[in-house]
C-alpha cells in the first residue's frame, strides 16, 4: 500500500472514535497524534480508543498542526471552525479530511479549497459511504456495462432521519446556531443531496425548491426539513431529513427501465457486507396478481468497514503527492458542488420556499 500517512485528530469529537478506530484498521494509515484544547481530554481519548502511548497530545490546535509527524488531519470540529482550522491547516501542508458539512456555505469552502490547493495538499470530506464497495456495484449498474437494464435518470428521493433524544436537541453542537448553524439540513441532507448528485453523475440541478413549514428549534436552527431539486431535462429529486423522525436512511433511484433502492445508504446495517435491489423491465403478471421479473437483491462484502476504505484511499493520494503527483481533484470538486446545492437549499427556505436557481 506504500509509505503510511500519519494522521493527527483535531479535537475529540464522537465521531472521532469511529474514524480513530477506521486509521487503525486502514494498512497504510495510522494516529500519531490528537490535538485538543484540554490535553486531559485527549489522553483519555488515546486510552479509551485503544491508541499506543506513544500518539503525541497537543494541547491546542496550533502545536498540532505545527507538529512535523503529522502528515494530514482528521477535522471533526463543529462546521463554524472549519473555514479558520481547514485554511490553517492547509497553509502548514497538511492535507485534509474535513466532516460534512465541509463549511457554512460555498463561499468558506472556496476558502479552504483555495489554501488547499496553493499549498499542494489533498481534501477530502467525510462522507463515508462513497468508499464502500457497494457504491461502486450500484454505479455499474446505473452508468456502465448494465446502463441499458437502468435506462436515463428520471426521479431519485432520499430520506436521512433519526429521533433525537432531549438531550441530544438541548446540548448537541448540531443544534447550537453558533456552533452547526445548518442543523439538520447539514448534518443529514448533506447526505441525502450527495446520494442525489452521485445519481445524477454529479450533474447540477437548476433549481432548488424547498418544502414549505420546515421544523426549527427557538434559536430558529433546522430541526427538520427538505426540498425539490430540478433539472432541465425533467429530471427531479427530493429529500427529507429530520431529527424528529425515526431513524430512516432510505434511497429511491427511478430510471426510465430499472429502479434500484437500499435502505441504509448512509450507514450500512453490517459493516461486512451491505445490500440493495434493483429491477428492471418491470412489470405485472398478466391478471395483474403478481410482478415479474422480480427484483433482484444484491450483497457486497467488504474486508474493511466504509470508513476504513475512506482512510485507505485518502492515505493512497497523500502517498502519490509524496511521490510527486498532484493532488486528486475529484474530491473537492465533488464536495463544492454538494456545498452548492445545500446553499441554495437554505437560500429557499429562507426565502419560504421560494425557487432558487444553482450556478456552479
Amino acid at each position: 500500500m506504500g509509505e503510511t500517512t500519519r494522521f493527527g485528530i483535531m479535537g475529540c469529537a464522537g465521531i472521532a472514535r469511529k474514524v480513530s478506530r477506521a486509521i487503525k484498521l486502514s494498512p497504510n494509515a495510522t494516529v500519531v497524534a490528537i490535538g485538543s484544547r484540554s490535553a486531559e481530554k485527549a489522553h483519555r481519548f488515546i486510552k479509551e480508543n485503544g491508541l499506543p502511548e506513544n500518539t503525541q497530545v497537543h494541547g491546542s490546535y496550533e502545536s498540532l498542526l505545527d507538529d512535523p509527524d503529522v502528515d494530514a488531519v482528521y477535522m471533526p470540529l463543529p462546521t463554524s471552525l472549519h473555514l479558520r482550522w481547514g485554511v490553517a491547516a492547509a497553509s502548514k501542508g497538511k492535507h485534509i479530511l474535513l466532516e460534512k458539512p465541509t463549511a457554512l456555505c460555498v463561499a468558506e469552502l472556496d476558502q479552504i479549497l483555495q489554501a488547499c490547493e496553493m499549498n499542494n495538499v489533498q481534501f477530502m470530506d467525510g462522507t463515508m459511504w462513497m468508499h464502500h464497495p457497494r457504491t461502486a456495484k450500484m454505479h455499474e449498474l446505473l452508468r456502465h456495462q448494465h446502463s441499458d437494464l437502468f435506462g436515463q435518470l428520471k426521479m431519485v428521493n432520499s430520506i436521512a432521519s433519526f429521533y433525537a433524544k432531549p438531550d441530544f436537541l438541548h446540548d448537541n453542537i448540531r443544534v447550537m446556531p453558533d456552533l452547526d448553524a445548518l442543523g439538520a439540513l447539514g448534518d443529514l441532507g448533506w447526505y441525502c443531496i450527495r446520494f442525489i448528485l452521485w445519481a445524477a453523475d454529479y450533474y447540477l440541478p437548476t433549481t432548488a425548491v424547498a418544502f414549505p413549514n420546515p421544523v426549527k428549534n427557538e434559536a430558529g436552527l433546522l430541526l427538520s426539513c427538505g426540498a425539490s431539486l430540478h433539472w432541465e431535462n425533467g429530471t427531479v429529486a427530493s429529500f427529507h431529513c429530520s431529527f424528529l423522525a425515526h431513524r430512516t436512511f432510505e434511497v429511491a433511484v427511478v430510471g426510465s427501465k430499472g429502479t434500484l433502492t437500499l435502505s441504509d445508504f448512509v450507514n450500512p446495517f453490517d459493516e461486512n457486507s451491505a445490500r440493495f435491489t434493483f429491477a428492471s423491465e418491470s412489470s405485472f403478471k398478466e391478471l395483474v396478481d403478481g410482478w415479474k421479473p422480480l427484483p433482484t437483491n444484491h450483497v457486497v462484502s467488504t474486508e474493511l468497514p466504509q470508513e476504513a476504505c475512506m482512510i485507505s484511499e485518502f492515505s493512497r493520494l497523500v502517498g502519490a503527492i509524496k511521490d510527486g503527483s498532484k493532488p486528486e481533484k475529484k474530491w473537492p470538486s465533488i464536495s463544492r458542488k454538494n456545498q452548492i446545492v445545500m446553499d441554495a437549499v437554505k437560500d429557499s427556505i429562507d426565502k419560504e420556499s421560494k425557487p432558487v436557481a444553482i450556478v456552479g
